[in-house]
């Protein structure tokens, strides 16, 4: 007579609740099955599987050992977070991630008690915790701030920042150093562990304030020694010392994956840790999917895969992706001028400087998580005579505006900016959006702002901005892959300030900026058919206006659209501006704009955001025809 099969203890788990409930005993069979759940979802929805996969150990021992939600957990960035989900109550969508109307593939407030702080940018998790512990501590209520940060976001100076500033918050404050890459952490065996254990236990740390205590009482050479010699012996036996220099109590390192060192050492923090604590622990990007683990740098981000096989859903063949057109472009633009150097901000690959790199290995600079310290870095090397291209995405080059405006704009210096996944990305949804990058830049004084309207154009501009010595020049361009035009066998340099007539009309001119030329040229197909005379302008700048086009275009034509790949105060309200300062609408020339809605777009595929954002070629056509409708001879920047 056979048993039952046993029930998976995962099926026993909806919240933290539950697992807190379970015998330590039962914890690595709890995480294996996490583990396995992890992967046959991201099989079956693509995304970010490395590093979920490295900290399912981690995941499960924090909400075993503090009371989350109470206690409220930040993962930095958050592409590690889900596993978090499956065991928050999120189980039965986790097969809906990154897809339209589904899960985030981030943390995101309000899709769970349990995700207190939206994530998706960089080394922002120390903060937010710490405005947890304090705000708690003020209102005189439990609850603790745990930040979860990966060694490559300790890289950004907003996490020193954060921890200089982390003193008053106590034991509230608890960080927990995920170590992926071995760039910290010497190898970590049993004594390390036992090290951990022993000055994390209430009773090293009541030991240790009894001679601290005892040591004020000595005369004040004697205790500043005393005090040093604590920090130096802790510091040699096991690391740590520039985290304690910042007023953290630091523990570690740890196997990240053995739940019987976890478990004693977080409930000691939790117990018994004086003042802000690190946690120091050592994990492994992609463990216990023998494909990840092999290829960690692969399996970051995956399309749909063969759980058996590990073998990623190759999509069909197309036109090369317009990061590539770019790094290759700037790749061989080097081989003759020994002045242009590429930087990236620990985006190499997703940038194209990793082409680049291949090439030119000694002017290839990746800085890190620190967009920054990229930007001013890159003013530095163009005031020295070098042609710095800054090729950083639209989305984290805003963390480094101050220094766009400040050390780069004002002082005039000829810094190139790559702006990729610019406009609208898909599954990576609001927090990666390139929506602001027009408005952002265009205000600058000194700044030139183009947009591609295809990799051919991308071609063009890259070379543009290579002979542009002048002052600073930006191109941006989408995620993706190209229309698959045909690559100019030389680039050619752009007129500053120029556009193009694509296709000549008589009634409504089109003016498009980046890639929605497409649907422009789709649109113009369809006005036509209803005997609407219909131009097509590819303005290609949004700084400087081709100001001698777009009149001309005004006073020839009854409607005029823009249509653009970016937020409200962008090209439109440029040619808003032009039109109001010369009166050009004062004949009765409908002007209408077309650009993103003032709204943070959740992640859905692209042609479904862009549908959403009604910039497809029936919008543009219900646009016009409303427009021609409208009795009114006034200007309008409203969307249909």
């Amino acid at each position: 007579m056979s048993s039952e099969p046993a029930t998976p203890l995962l099926d026993t788990v909806k919240t933290p609740d539950d697992l807190r409930k379970l015998a330590p005993s039962q914890l690595r069979q709890l995480s294996d099955e996490l583990r396995a759940e992890m992967i046959s979802a991201v099989g079956t929805t693509g995304g970010h599987l490395g590093s979920g996969l490295g900290v399912v150990e981690l995941t499960v021992a924090i909400h075993y050992v503090f009371n989350t939600p109470e206690d409220r957990l930040v993962w930095d960035v958050g592409h590690q977070a889900y596993p978090h989900k499956i065991i928050t109550g999120r189980r039965d969508r986790i097969r809906t991630l990154r897809q339209g109307g589904g899960l985030s593939g981030f943390t995101k407030r309000s899709e769970s008690e349990y995700d207190p702080f939206g994530t998706a940018h960089s080394s922002t998790s120390i903060s937010a915790a710490l405005g947890f512990a304090l705000a708690n501590k003020m209102q005189d209520k439990p609850g603790r701030g745990i930040a979860v940060i990966g060694d490559g976001a300790m890289s950004a100076g907003m996490a020193y920042e954060a921890m200089n500033n982390a003193g008053e918050a106590g034991n509230r404050l608890v960080v927990i150093l995920n170590d992926n890459d071995m760039s910290i952490a010497p190898p970590v065996g049993g004594l390390s562990a036992y090290l951990a254990r022993l000055v994390s236990s209430r009773q090293f740390l009541g030991l240790r304030e009894i001679a601290r205590k005892l040591s004020r009482h000595l005369p004040r050479p004697l205790h500043q020694a005393a005090r040093k010699t604590d920090e130096f012996a802790r510091g040699m036996a096991m690391g740590g010392t520039l985290f304690e220099e910042l007023g953290f109590y630091y523990v570690g390192p740890l196997d990240g994956h053995n739940l019987d060192q976890l478990i004693p050492v977080l409930e000691n923090v939790r117990d018994a840790a004086e003042g802000p604590c690190l946690v120091h622990v050592v994990t492994q990007k992609g463990k216990g999917y023998a494909p990840a683990e092999q290829a960690a740098d692969k399996y970051h981000g995956v399309q749909k895969f063969d759980v058996v096989t590990g073998e990623q859903v190759k999509a069909k063949a197309s036109a090369p992706a317009y990061q590539n057109v770019f790094g290759e472009t700037l790749a061989k633009l080097a081989e003759s001028d020994p002045k242009i150097c590429a930087i990236t901000a620990a985006m190499p690959s997703g940038t194209g400087v990793d082409k680049f790199a291949k090439a030119h290995p000694a002017r290839t600079f990746d800085v890190g998580i620190a967009e920054q310290h990229a930007v001013t870095f890159a003013a530095g090397l163009a005031a020295e005579g070098m042609r710095p291209f800054c090729a950083i995405y639209s989305t984290f080059l805003q963390r480094a505006f101050d220094q766009v405006v400040h050390d780069v704009a004002i002082q005039n210096l000829p810094v190139r900016f790559a702006i990729d996944r610019a406009g609208l990305v898909g599954a990576d949804g609001a927090t990666h959006a390139g929506s602001f990058d027009i408005t952002y830049l265009a205000t600058l004084p000194n700044m030139v702002v183009m947009a591609a309207a295809d990799e051919a154009e991308l071609v063009h501009m890259t070379y543009t901005a290579a002979c542009h010595d002048s002052g600073p020049i930006a191109f941006r361009y989408p995620r993706g892959n190209g229309t698959g035009v045909p690559l100019p066998e030389e680039p050619e340099r752009l007129e500053i300030g120029k556009g193009r007539i694509v296709r000549a009309g008589s009634k409504v001119a089109l003016l498009s900026l980046g890639t929605r030329l497409a649907e422009a040229l789709k649109a113009a197909d369809q006005l036509e058919a209803k005997g609407l005379s219909t131009t097509v302008a590819d303005l290609r700048f949004a700084k400087p206006l081709d100001e001698a086009l777009i009149r001309q275009l005004m006073t020839t034509h009854e409607v005029v659209v823009t249509i653009e790949e970016g937020s409200i105060g962008g090209l439109g309200a440029h040619v808003l501006t032009m039109a109001s300062d010369e009166g050009l609408t004062d004949g009765g020339l409908k002007i209408r704009t077309m650009r993103l809605p003032d709204v943070f777009q959740d992640h859905d595929t692209p042609e479904r955001q862009y549908d959403a954002a009604g910039l497809n070629a029936p919008h543009i056509v219900d646009t016009v025809l409303k427009a021609l409708r409208h009795n009114s001879a006034g200007v309008s920047e409203a969307r249909a």
